[in-house]
């Protein structure tokens, strides 16, 4: 107990400090730092808060989303609700959120704690305390250098599910295969399958796609149908691997959200709420009409008269996904933003950007501008995308088929795009995570200014 209330006030001083001097928000040093102390801070805090109702958030794409959503719905029901919501989803990131929350005793004075967390750091969370729930989004190539292929993580997750009792309820997505097979490993805890029973209409599988093979079997799945990627109904042809029967409570329900893959976030919280806390469909449409999108998933920032739509783009799936959104808008101009880094909350690795559709892309913007630390990177992938060799150089710029500017600075590139539309028109920015924070700070506050 001693130590446990050493730790609390040592990280919550630290936190204090780092706010106060301008080092940054203590979402993730001062869980770092108590872990080295403990490494089992997390199971500790935990257990002195047994009536505090813990749901897990995993999954490649939706996480922030989806945390955001099923704390909304909960606050306006009256329950006091906390969540890691800077997207500090590592296991410091996690301890960081307890401490910030707990009292010096090592109480926390709250009902539910959302916590959306990172795909390789699932099985550590398990060891550390009994979950009240996991909802299971999805599962898609990401961040390659660090998590590997996605079987590598499904396999993970198979081992660590097997520690779980019935005090779990698992909330899955059931039109991703992986997914799906992970589901059926379940023994002891109830499994819950959702999905999205309209717009399925594409059933030529994507390049992107990663799960096309059944987990069983490893032969190749039959699609009737997909959404994106992998995602959609499915079948093996030769073994006993079938997708599960699933529910969609948002089939007829108008979402304050666009894209195809926000309804299944939707879809996956509304299936949550109704299990778990028993709320029901037409309650739960009622709460969401209000809800806003934030901390770039298809967050708006008014700049200048000027409008900044930020929808974070950090794998193939999620960048497919941004583009078909900017194919539904129809008679308006077109400007992007790209931002490309290759930091560590970003992935080393940036092969990815050849799975992605820029020559999509190329065909629909008017203007695109590229920024980051890979920009250049970036940039011979439009120029491939172009299927057009021209290309011109000056002293700040490169520019492409006079279509595609690429800017080393993220500010100059950013200036010249916010210069390039009128006022009360869209910049519509697709970048990786830490570019994400960069731009973000740019617009909301006093760093930048357009003349």
């Amino acid at each position: 107990m001693v130590k446990l209330t050493f730790i609390i006030i040592i990280t919550k001083i630290i936190a204090f400090l780092m706010r106060f001097f301008g080092f940054g928000h203590g979402t993730t040093w001062p869980g770092e730092i108590a872990l080295r102390l403990d490494q089992n801070i997390v199971g500790k805090i935990m257990k002195k808060n047994l009536k505090l109702k813990t749901i897990i958030i995993v999954g490649t794409n939706g996480k922030t989303t989806s945390a955001k959503l099923i704390k909304h719905v909960l606050t306006k029901l009256g329950h006091r609700v906390f969540s890691n919501q800077s997207g500090a989803n590592l296991l410091n990131g996690v301890a960081s959120t307890l401490i910030n929350y707990t009292k010096l005793s090592g109480k926390i004075s709250y009902d539910e704690a959302i916590l959306e967390i990172d795909e390789n750091v699932l099985p550590i969370i398990i060891k550390q305390f009994r979950p009240s729930a996991i909802l299971m989004l999805n599962l898609f190539r990401d961040q390659l250098d660090r998590y590997g292929e996605i079987n590598i993580i499904a396999l993970k997750w198979h081992y660590a599910l097997k520690q779980l009792d019935q005090q779990t309820t698992f909330i899955m997505n059931g039109q991703d295969p992986q997914i799906c097979h992970l589901g059926r490993g379940v023994i002891n805890s109830p499994v819950y399958y959702y999905g999205v029973k309209k717009l399925l209409s594409k059933k030529d599988i994507p390049h992107e796609a990663d799960s096309i093979y059944c987990p069983k079997c490893s032969s190749k799945l039959t699609f009737s149908a997909i959404a994106y990627s992998h995602i959609g109904n499915f079948s093996c042809p030769k073994c006993v691997f079938s997708q599960p029967e699933f529910v969609d409570l948002t089939e007829r329900m108008d979402i304050p959200l666009e894209g195809l893959f926000n309804r299944y976030n939707f879809s996956a919280v509304a299936l949550l709420l109704n299990k778990v806390f028993g709320l029901s469909n037409e309650k739960f449409k009622t709460l969401i009409k209000d809800y806003q999108a934030g901390f770039g998933r298809q967050e708006m920032i008014d700049f200048e008269n000027k409008k900044v739509i930020i929808q974070l783009s950090k794998n193939p799936v999620g960048f497919n996904q941004s583009i078909e959104l900017l194919r539904e808008i129809k008679n308006k101009p077109k400007t992007v933003l790209l931002a490309l880094n290759d930091r560590i909350p970003d992935g080393r690795d940036i092969s990815w950007i050849w799975d992605v559709n820029f020559e999509s892309l190329v065909s629909i913007a008017d203007k695109i501008f590229v920024v980051g630390d890979r920009a250049y990177d970036l940039g011979i992938r439009l120029q491939y995308a172009l299927k057009n060799k021209k290309m011109t150089v000056t002293k700040d710029r490169i520019c492409l088929n006079s279509q595609i500017y690429i800017y080393s600075k993220i500010e100059e590139g950013l200036e010249s795009a916010l210069k390039s539309i009128e006022k009360k028109e869209t910049l519509y920015v697709f970048p990786v995570y830490s570019a994400m924070l960069a731009l973000r700070k740019i617009l909301t506050g006093d760093e930048f200014k357009t003349k």
